[in-house]
């Protein structure tokens, strides 16, 4: 079924992928982003910003895409605290198993900017006992690190960990240059515009088809004033003659 984000998140963190299932922080809102782009920055100089690590070049592109929907989902978020969340995922299909899931996210005191706190330490349990969990922290001013456990009742567990590093010869004015850093990337002028339909009319509207001839779209309308998210979606996949839908209703 589909995947509604749960909303109301802490403070997010940039760079990191989350898992499946997880609690995941909000980007900043159109406000915010074009304040951000208002600023006086590298592209004054016809220098552009460094696009910052692997796991984020793409990030933008794949948001785009509708995602797959089939059966029924019902996500409650709930925040116990301004660093403490948690959430339940309730997910009904015919063609996939039937689960549940308990997830939790923690964002810590340690503040670097208004965007970003740490550590963090988010967590997820279905109803078979598998477990995710990833911790990210900030060490020192130029080394981020994170951990990954996943534990599958089914299947091998996995454990590892990564380091981010900050080049040495990193401007101020260019932001951070993550080691392996990436050459900068342009952004369509037409995202800005998706933002400001979205956030005047309060829905969210995706749309995909490929090679393949498979055909799909998405719907998510915020039902203001009610702290209630309802999403629809559908897939048709002409070559095979198959046909999928969903819907799925986020509280909090």
């Amino acid at each position: 079924m589909g995947n509604v984000l749960a909303a109301g998140s802490p403070v997010p963190v940039a760079g990191f992928a989350v898992p499946p299932g997880f609690a995941v922080p909000p980007v900043p809102g159109p406000e915010q982003q074009r304040a951000a782009s208002a600023a006086p920055g590298p592209e004054a100089e016809g220098k552009l910003p460094n696009p910052g690590t692997f796991e984020e070049c793409h990030r933008k592109c794949k948001e785009l895409f509708p995602i797959q929907m089939e059966g029924v989902k019902l996500v409650v978020n709930k925040g116990l605290s301004n660093h403490f969340q948690v959430n339940h995922t309730v997910s009904l299909s015919t063609l996939a198993e039937s689960s549940y899931h308990f997830g939790a996210t923690y964002v810590g005191t340690k503040q670097l900017s208004p965007t970003e706190a740490f550590p963090v330490l988010v967590g997820d349990m279905d109803n078979c006992g598998s477990l995710n969990a990833q911790l990210i922290h900030q060490l020192t001013n130029r080394v981020r690190s994170k951990m990954v456990l996943q534990v599958n009742i089914k299947a091998a567990s996995l454990g590892y960990a990564t380091v981010e590093g900050i080049a040495a010869d990193s401007d101020p004015t260019e932001g951070e240059k993550p080691l392996g850093f990436l050459p900068p990337i342009l952004e369509p002028d037409w995202d800005q515009t998706r933002l400001d339909q979205q956030e005047s009319l309060g829905l969210d509207l995706c749309g995909s088809i490929d090679s393949n001839w498979v055909v799909g779209a998405t719907l998510e309308k915020k039902l203001v004033p009610l702290p209630l998210t309802l999403a629809m979606g559908a897939f048709l996949n002409h070559r095979k003659n198959k046909f999928q839908c969903g819907f799925g209703l986020t509280i909090g």
